[in-house]
């Protein structure tokens, strides 16, 4: 059984801040983190590999050099093995050139170790989008399940994964055929403490680093900028709420007040 997990390098949207003569992130303002989602990806891939005789966890990421930072962190939580695609020609690739080079580095990882589970976190906290992926799966012709919260059962005999997913209004039981793409909600699992044995194999282990001259059959017009159909065409900051009003008084003065702010609005908005 072999697990691949797709992880990214992000900054720490708690501290991060805003450009204001450009209205983008300035990145340089937080520290570079695993990103929160992925971390529970490979919580859950090594959990599933403990349960397994034959079980193996690779992690792949896509970055500049400075990546392989996550590939240790990710080591450390109990991953075997990591891999990082890191070229200029990647730079600036949105979610669809993303997928695009993830799934050409998995296709390369497969063919000396074929892939069982490819599992993503639900999103990445600095592009909040979710679709790379599905992209990958389509990319490589496997069905996708999004926002897993638990794997029930893997089923090697039979070649299935039977799961739980979210849904809005609960959730739902779904058996897929392996290979397959999972993408996990943080619920699926909690981030155990690692060994001082294990953050010790982090700290010394060399990521295995790919450019794009390492993987076969590259269209290149389908990496990058070249490869990214999506546009920004605005990024701003939300305007700060204005501060609401105290009631003061007995109840029945602040009932009062709040019936009269609530005809007020309701003149302004023009309510019938």
């Amino acid at each position: 059984m072999h697990i691949v997990v797709c992880v990214k390098q992000v900054p720490d949207t708690k501290i991060i801040k805003i450009n204001p003569k450009t209205n983008t992130l300035d990145r340089r303002s937080a520290p570079a983190i695993l990103n929160p989602f992925d971390a529970h990806a490979v919580q859950e891939a090594v959990r599933l590999k403990q349960s397994l005789a034959n079980g193996k966890v690779s992690v792949l990421s896509m970055g500049p050099p400075q990546a392989t930072e996550v590939i240790k962190k990710s080591i450390e939580i109990g991953a075997d093995e990591g891999y990082l695609i890191s070229d200029r020609a990647f730079a600036g690739a949105d979610t669809l050139a993303t997928s695009y080079a993830l799934s050409k580095a998995l296709e390369k990882i497969a063919k000396d170790h074929p892939i069982d589970i490819v599992i993503c976190g639900k999103h990445a906290i600095d592009g909040d989008t979710g679709q790379v992926g599905p992209g990958i799966a389509r990319r490589l012709d496997i069905p996708p399940v999004t926002n897993v919260i638990e794997v029930t059962e893997v089923d090697q005999t039979n070649n299935f994964v039977q799961l739980r997913r979210k849904l809005s209004n609960g959730y739902e039981v779904i058996q897929v055929q392996m290979p397959c793409l999972l993408t996990v909600e943080k619920e699926i699992n909690q981030i155990e403490y690692s060994p001082l044995p294990k953050m010790l194999k982090a700290a010394r282990y060399k990521a295995n680093i790919w450019s794009v001259g390492d993987l076969d059959e590259v269209d290149k017009t389908q990496l990058g900028l070249k490869g990214s159909p999506t546009v920004v065409g605005k990024m701003f900051t939300p305007p700060k709420l204005e501060g609401g009003k105290m009631l003061e008084g007995t109840s029945d003065e602040q009932i009062k007040q709040l019936m009269d702010v609530l005809l007020e609005k309701k003149e302004l908005l023009n309510v019938k």
